[in-house]
């Protein structure tokens, strides 16, 4: 086990959409929005996620102009307000060009630069930090009876490929972070997997970002229907990320994974301290 070397960060996710798994519609008034974006980041969010396509089994993408029209005017409310780095969640190079003229600092792209021909140039253009994650088919397809002939082999093979695929783009390697894409055409039993081998992912040498907060396969092991009561199982499974290397966490309840920190933060300073770190 990889252990508490340091404190990952977390990204708070904020779904201007009004159909994702958890909390979509939620903050469908722009200063309701933004609001709650400055509540998540006093409760201690490093990075603000914005995604206005959801991208829960079975759904649909979204037209250019509406998911601009859904993030746009947020990113630049949010920027107003606060200097907290500001992620941009999507899979459309004229999105990402938007949202950075708003503010964006960041790309975080499911689809690993693969839906738009012109993301990674557009990510190389701008020199920022990209998020490369791997999922299986599209949202709409990916729960459709997914198959690996060796779940962490064929992420890591993918990732090889993408990694490869970014750097003769031009994207800097200091700014790619790696996603396995938990749920993203996974069975419960790879989920498991890939949280039993992070390790595995670190050793790629770059920032690893996980997001598994309040998803299906947590309320398959529990029995637990509701995704916003799931926190418990998120924070636990969060637990279980950090000890094995995880740097960034994307989570919903900020406030909890806050605590959670703290106290691995604590435990840690006590072990170094002690001489048994």
């Amino acid at each position: 086990m990889t252990g508490f070397s340091h404190s990952p960060r977390i990204m708070a996710i904020i779904n201007a959409t009004p159909d994702s798994f958890s909390d979509g519609g939620k903050h469908k008034n722009l200063n309701d929005a933004v609001n709650w974006a400055l509540q998540l980041a006093e409760e201690g969010a490093d990075i603000l996620d914005i995604g206005g396509e959801s991208s829960r089994p079975f759904s649909e993408p979204v037209r250019v102009d509406e998911e601009l029209s859904r993030v746009i005017p947020l990113i630049k409310s949010i920027r107003q307000k606060t200097n907290l780095p500001i992620s941009i969640d999507t899979t459309k190079a004229e999105v990402a060009k938007e949202a950075i003229f708003a503010g964006a600092n960041m790309i975080n792209d499911i689809s690993a630069l693969r839906f738009d021909p012109i993301m990674a140039e557009t990510v190389a253009q701008h020199q920022l930090p990209v998020v490369i994650m791997h999922m299986l088919g599209t949202p709409k397809t990916m729960q459709k009876s997914p198959y690996y002939e060796d779940v962490i082999l064929d992420i890591l093979n993918f990732f090889d490929e993408r990694v490869s695929f970014a750097l003769s783009q031009g994207i800097d390697k200091h700014n790619i972070l790696l996603d396995p894409g938990i749920g993203f055409g996974k069975t419960t039993e790879h989920n498991l997997k890939i949280l039993n081998h992070l390790d595995q992912f670190k050793k790629t040498g770059f920032p690893l970002l996980i997001g598994l907060s309040r998803k299906a396969f947590l309320g398959t092991i529990t029995g637990e229907k509701e995704p916003s009561n799931r926190d418990i199982e998120t924070l636990c499974a969060n637990i279980w990320a950090i000890m094995k290397g995880a740097d960034i966490l994307r989570v919903h309840n900020v406030r909890q994974c806050k605590k959670a920190i703290q106290i691995i933060d604590a435990i840690k300073k006590e072990m170094v301290t002690d001489g048994s770190a």
